[in-house]
């Protein structure tokens, strides 16, 4: 198991209902429920999805880079729903990328390769 990369995070009560601080390496994150009335923190749900598009973001930028393809910026939005039926889980994900300083072709096969992993 030598080669096996191990992510934690503490999460603790903040001492405000319906929000939680959280803790990696040093590092500190506040996160209000995804159903508190008033957020004023980011939500758990926008970190996951924030979790999400930065590793699509990151993910292309470094294999541009490694493949010598000419990016100059990307944006990825993601945007996910919820039914009130199930608030717990997303009907539907939806992620848009921007890629400037490549053609279209080049920006396929950026995504197809955060796709494939």
């Amino acid at each position: 198991m030598s080669d096996m990369k191990i992510d934690a995070v503490r999460s603790s009560s903040s001492g405000v209902l319906g929000r939680a601080r959280s803790e990696s390496r040093g590092y500190h994150l506040v996160l209000d429920s995804s159903s508190r009335p008033q957020a004023d923190a980011f939500t758990n749900s926008e970190a996951f999805l924030g979790g999400v598009s930065s590793c699509g973001v990151t993910l292309i930028e470094m294999h541009a880079k490694e493949s010598g393809i000419p990016m100059t910026s990307i944006d990825v939005t993601i945007e996910g729903a919820r039914t009130a039926a199930e608030p717990n889980r997303f009907a539907t994900v939806t992620m848009t990328f921007e890629i400037a300083g490549v053609s279209q072709a080049q920006a396929d096969e950026l995504v197809a390769t955060y796709r494939g992993r």
